[in-house]
């Protein structure tokens, strides 16, 4: 079956990961995505570490399904290609320094101005207006100045989220503008310009904790890995050495939990841990209660007694035990992409959709295609050859 964006192409002057986290959403599902790289070194993210076969693993699971056309946009004879290259795309995405593409001609006024259809985004820090317009912005820099690390981490310790949640809202935040764009241009015929900031993008996910603060008084207490607000929700030891997380939600499910799971059910009506808030009150005497309970029993059986009184939780799993994970393999997420360090495995995209495989395509080199589309645009093979000689591409 036609995959949903065969026939769209996406010109990316990506970097590091909103931008190509976004692109890689749009190549899962059949556009046709060239990555602008820079000449022999590419993009700065192949270079995060070496640990996937030789490769980085931000790159390997960011780039898959990609062509890679490298252009040194400093000098002219590159800006002239990707302006061919341009004619024929639908939309094109940037994440590069505070002004840098507008420095070189391809900021989003001039590009609509030239190609109408087109649909034009940009990544940045902290958008493109304001006092903060010309500040990088990287990962753990937007999380700070969102507030995301002084609301998490242990109570005498901040600390910043574990993956990239900055860079990853960005992505997912332009890849729904892309799409919007492109549902909009079939009914209008027009393309668009659209931005997105990594500060915006994750201030908008910060949304409880903002609205907590601004009308409670004071933010969120850090808790570490427990619930700041409800209890109990989060870690709990158990007499095998290990930690079982649960989480309860309303009043229905604490009786539940103290008739099923503790086996105490009178604890239920304690004026201590009745409600929610005196719960959260009282979580020192809570968590004593539970973990008493608890240090006889391994974490299989409470885990048994958890899923038997319908009771959320969970093992906090290793990363190796999340990529062997019995419900990836039962679900059978995994696939087979190719590399140039050769066959590596990768996820299916999140979003299944009915009779439609989501593209699998290799991790591109830096280059790889270069000739190719080239060629394409109607360069000829001495032209290409000069080009090269020249460091343009």
């Amino acid at each position: 079956m036609m995959l949903p964006f065969e026939g769209i192409t996406v010109v990316a002057l990506e970097q590091a990961v909103a931008a190509p986290f976004a692109t890689r959403q749009l190549a899962d599902l059949g556009a046709r995505v060239i990555k602008i790289e820079r000449p022999e070194t590419g993009d700065f993210a192949r270079h995060y570490d070496a640990t996937v076969n030789g490769l980085s693993s931000h790159f390997v699971w960011l780039n898959r399904s990609k062509e890679s056309l490298t252009l040194d946009l400093k000098q002219e004879e590159a800006r002239a290609v990707l302006r061919r290259l341009l004619a024929e795309t639908d939309v094109f995405i940037q994440n590069l320094a505070p002004g840098a593409a507008a420095r070189l001609g391809f900021d989003a006024g001039s590009l609509r101005a030239e190609h109408p259809r087109l649909i034009v985004c940009e990544i940045s820090g902290y958008g493109t207006t304001g006092p903060y317009r010309d500040k990088k912005a990287y990962d753990l820099l937007a999380q700070c100045e969102t507030g995301l690390v002084s609301v998490t981490g242990a109570p005498d310790e901040p600390a910043k989220a574990g993956i990239s949640v900055a860079d990853i809202a960005a992505g997912m935040y332009a890849y729904a503008g892309i799409l919007t764009a492109l549902y909009q241009r079939e009914r209008t015929g027009e393309g668009t310009a659209l931005e997105v900031s990594l500060f915006e993008a994750l201030g908008e996910w910060m949304g409880y904790p903002a609205y907590y603060a601004a009308y409670g008084g004071a933010p969120p207490p850090r808790s570490g890995a427990s619930h700041a607000t409800i209890a109990p929700y989060g870690p709990f030891a158990v007499g095998d050495g290990r930690q079982v997380y649960l989480a309860i939600q309303n009043e229905r499910e604490w009786v539940a939990f103290c008739e099923g799971v503790l086996r105490q059910p009178a604890l239920a009506h304690d004026a201590r841990f009745a409600t929610n808030p005196a719960r959260v009150a009282h979580r020192t005497e809570l968590h004593t209660e539970i973990t008493a309970a608890f240090a006889s029993l391994t974490s299989d059986a409470v885990i048994a007694r958890l899923d038997q009184a319908g009771i959320a939780n969970a093992r906090m799993n290793t990363m190796i035990e999340f990529w062997n994970h019995p419900q990836l393999q039962a679900r059978n997420r995994w696939r087979e992409v190719g590399s140039p360090a050769g066959p590596l495995r990768a996820l299916l995209p999140p979003v299944t959709l009915v009779d439609i495989e989501p593209r699998m395509d290799p991790i591109p080199a830096v280059g790889q295609h270069s000739d190719a589309i080239l060629r394409s645009l109607g360069y000829t093979d001495d032209e290409i050859a000069a080009l090269r000689d020249a460091g343009a591409i």
